[in-house]
Order: C-alpha cells, then structure tokens, then sequence
C-alpha cells in the first residue's frame, strides 16, 4: 500500500509551478505590512482559506483573479528574492529533487522594477535555495496571452539571453479563450531559431484546437496541462478505441503533458478527480505526469497531488516512480544532467523504498 509518508519520503520532479501562485501567506502577510498593502485577511490560516475559497469557482478566468493579491507584495528585489528562496525550501522538503519554477517578469514592473533585474532577483533567490538544499532547478519565463505580440516577443528574448544562467524556457500562459497562442508566433519563431526550449498553457479552459496550435504552429515541447486532449480520443473502458491525428502525434512524438490534478478540478478543466484524464493517459502510455501549478491558490503540494493520484487511480510506488521519471525525462535542461538524476537520485531512492516495504 502507498502510504501518504511514503509518498512523500520519494523522490519528485516539479514541472509546472508557479512561482506567484505558491507563496507562503505568513510571507504574504509580512511583505503586504512593510509595504502598506491591504489584504483581505491579516491572520496566516484565514488568508489562506481566503485563497482556496477564491480558487474554488470553477473557472479560470475566476481563479486567476487571486493573483492579484501575490503580485501586489512581488514587486521589489527583496519580495522576489526571499520568496524564491523559499520556494525551492518548500519543494525540497517535499523530496522534490529537480523543479522548474516559472513567472511572468512583466507583471513585477509596478514600483519600478525593470525585466533584468526581476529575473536576476528571482534567480538569486532560487541559487540560495539551490546551495542550502542541494536541489536543481530552472527558471521559466512567461508570457501572457493578453497581452501585445511585442511584450511576448520581449519576453522570449530576455529568456534567451538568461540561458546561461538559470533560464530554461519560455512560456505563454493566462486565459485560453479570445486568445489563440499563434498571436504571440514572433515569439515562438524566436525561440525556437535560437535552439531554445518552449512549454505552453494549453487545453486547460480551451479544447484541442489550442493544443494543436500550441504543438503544431508554435512548436511547443512540452503542454501545460493538455487535459482537454481527451476530446480526440475514444475509450473503452481505460482502453483507447480511437485516436484521432493530434492525439496520435503526441503521443508518437512523446509530447509531454504537464498534468495539474487538483488546479484543473478548481478551474472546471475536470468535473472531479475521478474523471480527469489523467490516468487515461498514463494508462495508455502518453508522456504525462504530476504538478502542482499553484500550492497556494490550489491548497496542495505535489506530495498531495501524488497522492491523490495513488489513492483515486490505484496507482503503485513503481506507477509513481514512472511519472517522476517522465517529468524528467521532459525537463529543459541537458540530457547527461537528465541522466544522472534520473539513475544516481531517483531510482537508486526508490529502490531502496521498494525494498523496505518489500515483503520478508
């Protein structure tokens, strides 16, 4: 049996997290009080009960709507520093051994900021993180969908001049609907000329046709999310009757899906649990796995996610050794990197909690 204690004494690989959206509120609540900013609870536990309830809304234009109380107090070196850094704390006392950590530099302008120096910010606080923890991580830079072609286009040349230095990727991210990724297609030309790595947000709130924009136009490597690829897919049972020509390409192509269990229930992405697509896909082999896209706002972890996953779909600890090693296999950084994680950290450590549960 796959224990909560278990799950989270494994090791994990943490994809999709939002760096604005996994906030401690005891920090929330210090930097709003240095920096005269109102909230709508003062007191740690009901600010973030405020945040789960505001999540809950079944919508994604609703749930995002949050963000705006994390972006009010993430607008100095300080405030992007010190929550990074505790970030890569919060994920690595879950087991997490490699996380790339994503935000939008151009919504961190307000009080005067400019993109360099919040990347630089965020970065420095990730690399504290990093030696204290021994954790590896990357930093993914977004965009957002509303927003001009230009400032897309800015964003994905600040990526490619932080590679060196912790970047890993570009992204596109916000409200699905009105906002097709192939208005942003300067952008993703720009990247992908320059050898660099592209994840999108995509299936989430919108059907096929934005993933296939995302894959086929944009030339993502990686979705966010990819829920909604159900739609192009028969079953029978928890077995594939039919695919059609999108599905099948990624699934050939090993396009990894970037899986938000608890984010896309709260979002209406899913109905429950129970009918999120997810265990469709692994079951049949796709390239999918966990995250956690917003612990905050979502109220979970990817230790919860894990386990929400073992307990509702029966999953094993060899099931969930599989998707940590999907994740990494899908991670933006080089393949000898890949490797080593994936042999010397992973698996050596889920042997030995095999052999430890294993019977006499």
């Amino acid at each position: 049996m796959v224990t909560q204690d278990l799950v989270k004494r494994m090791p994990k690989v943490e994809l999709h997290d939002h760096l604005d959206g996994g906030l401690r509120p005891e920090t929330i609540i210090e930097l709003a009080r240095s920096q005269k900013i109102s909230l709508p609870a003062e007191e740690p536990k009901k600010l973030a009960s405020w945040f789960h309830r505001g999540a809950r809304q079944k919508s994604l234009k609703l749930y995002l709507e949050t963000f705006e109380v994390t972006l009010s107090v993430l607008q100095t070196e300080e405030a992007l520093e010190r929550c990074a850094y505790e970030s890569v704390l919060d994920l690595s006392g879950e087991q997490v051994v490699y996380a790339e950590i994503r935000f939008a530099p151009m919504l961190h302008l307000r009080e005067g900021l400019n993109v360099e120096t919040a990347v630089t910010s965020v970065l420095r606080g990730l690399d504290q993180g990093r030696r204290e923890t021994g954790m590896e991580y990357g930093l993914i830079l977004c965009a957002l969908r509303d927003q001009d072609p230009s400032v897309s286009l800015a964003v994905a040349e600040l990526a490619v001049a932080f590679r060196d230095r912790g970047v890993v990727a570009f992204d596109i991210a916000g409200d699905e609907f009105g906002h097709p990724p192939k208005r942003h297609i300067e952008a993703f030309q720009y990247i992908r000329n320059r050898n660099f790595n592209i994840t999108i947000h995509a299936g989430e709130a919108f059907g096929i046709e934005s993933i296939w924009q995302a894959v086929q136009i944009c030339g993502a490597h990686r979705i966010g999310h990819g829920t909604r690829l159900i739609e192009d897919i028969s079953f029978r049972g928890t077995y594939i009757e039919k695919m059609g020509s999108l599905a099948h390409f990624i699934k050939d192509k090993r396009v990894p899906m970037e899986m938000c269990l608890s984010s896309n229930i709260q979002t209406g992405a899913a109905s429950s649990i129970d009918e999120h697509p997810f265990h469709l896909y692994f079951r049949n082999n796709f390239r999918v796995f966990l995250c956690s896209d917003n612990r905050l706002m979502s109220d979970t972890s990817l230790t919860k996610e894990y386990s929400l996953a073992s307990r509702h779909f029966s999953l094993s600890l060899g099931d969930l050794e599989k998707i940590a090693i999907n994740a990494m296999k899908s991670a933006f950084i080089h393949h000898d990197e890949k490797i080593r994680i994936i042999y010397d950290i992973i698996k050596r450590k889920c042997s030995a909690l095999k052999a430890e549960i294993a019977p006499s």
